[in-house]
């Protein structure tokens, strides 16, 4: 029988366990690093293991094509991802939908469905954006503020002018769950009632489980769907202002923070670092007696993002007064959003930001998941509850009792 030619691209490799050919195997007796059980374009397995100084595991991973990764699933497995991607390219909302609740889905089987499904959107995602010289195909933007904002009526109103121009805009309300219940209002749709009616819109509200800041770990993931579902803007509503909205900073390309005319001392109330992040600063219901409040508002902003370390080299964050209930400056507010959008793909900005942003969700959900395994570690899962109840009766400092569980992780690997 031929080596296959995948052997033969590595010649300094020495492969140890099995290589399940017809009836031919490698075996070693060094100790060698493991790479992960593969299935090539040919007709074999393999579970290598290379001594070589050559990075071989990033090698092989190069030359799997993302359509291999189909092979590990049962025929109705593809054929729900092949239906899934097929209409999601096709513009089609309930698999935009379905697609997005598998995603969102904590079963191992549906999570890695959903990872094949996500590979085929980013491969064809890449090829769309390769056709467009290189340029993003979609918009997206983080939208934050205070409850009673009107961040809803806005959506609602901004939208629908988009729409009207002929724009697809996919909309991700993140809504707070309960800590007691779990549960979620999840409002946001009912808020938005003709922009949900409107077939080249699409709302998803999602409760946050509990996730800090209101982002949940698959919003990025959900913001890659929607865009390969076609949709030219993807905006991404949060919880509240606070130090952890900087979650979604990192996944969109533009910040917009929307406050309420009269809230009292806003600077004191809203946290600087929420500012810092604004790109763009919205003062709504600037209409009728609240004219007056906004414009106050609008000129402290102005003189607080003037003290603010710029961020970029081309933008200054702007503060703008709308009205999402007579629909006044909401135009405007979009001229603006385009002319960052413009002024941050020419200097090169965007597409450097968005690379860091892909960095910065892996290492997040690197941290998530490390955090589970710990948890369901078989050297640790005991210890928990008899350390947790040590903290509790002040026996064993808090600190103290982290260093015994990560000792304890630690021998047991």
């Amino acid at each position: 029988m031929k080596i296959p030619c995948l052997l033969l691209r590595f010649p300094r490799c020495y492969f140890s366990r099995r290589t399940y050919f017809a009836n031919f195997h490698f075996t070693s007796r060094a100790d060698f690093l493991r790479v992960e059980s593969l299935t090539p374009v040919h007709h074999y397995r393999t579970e290598w293991r290379c001594s070589s100084n050559i990075c071989l595991g990033r090698k092989l991973c190069q030359q799997v094509a993302p359509d291999q990764q189909i092979e590990g699933l049962s025929d109705r497995e593809q054929r729900l991802v092949d239906r899934l991607y097929n209409g999601l390219i096709q513009g089609h909302r309930a698999c935009l939908a379905e697609a997005i609740t598998l995603v969102e889905s904590t079963q191992s089987r549906k999570k890695k469905i959903a990872q094949v499904v996500l590979q085929k959107v980013l491969s064809y995602h890449r090829e769309q954006e390769k056709l467009n010289q290189g340029k993003p195909l979609a918009f997206r933007v983080g939208l934050s503020g205070p409850p009673g904002a009107g961040k809803s009526t806005f959506i609602e109103c901004f939208g629908k002018m988009l729409t009207e121009r002929k724009y697809k805009v996919s909309v991700l309300a993140v809504d707070p769950s309960s800590s007691t219940s779990g549960g979620s209002l999840l409002g946001d749709k009912t808020r938005m009632t003709e922009l949900s009616r409107d077939m080249n819109a699409y709302i998803r509200p999602s409760p946050t489980r509990g996730t800090l800041g209101g982002v949940t770990r698959t919003t990025n993931e959900a913001i890659l769907l929607c865009e390969g579902g076609g949709y030219d803007l993807v905006l991404v509503e949060t919880v509240g202002v606070g130090q952890s909205e900087f979650a979604v900073a990192d996944m969109v390309d533009m910040f917009i923070l929307l406050l309420p005319p009269a809230g009292g001392d806003e600077l004191q109330g809203i946290k600087r670092g929420i500012i810092e992040m604004a790109d763009l600063v919205a003062i709504n219901k600037a209409d009728g007696d609240l004219i007056v409040p906004a414009r106050r508002i609008q000129a402290e902003y102005v003189s607080a993002l003037k003290l603010l370390r710029k961020r970029s080299k081309v933008w200054r964050p702007k503060v703008m007064r709308i009205s999402a209930k007579t629909g006044e400056g909401i135009s405007d507010m979009w001229d603006k959003m385009t002319e960052f959008r413009d002024l941050m793909l020419a200097s090169g900005e965007l597409i450097a930001k968005r690379r860091k942003q892909q960095k910065v969700w892996m290492w997040n959900l690197i941290q998530e998941n490390m955090l589970e395994h710990f948890r369901s570690h078989l050297a640790v899962k005991d210890k928990i509850p008899l350390l947790e109840e040590k903290v509790l009766s002040g026996v064993l400092s808090p600190g103290l009792a982290a260093d015994l569980l990560l000792k304890a992780f630690k021998d047991g690997l």
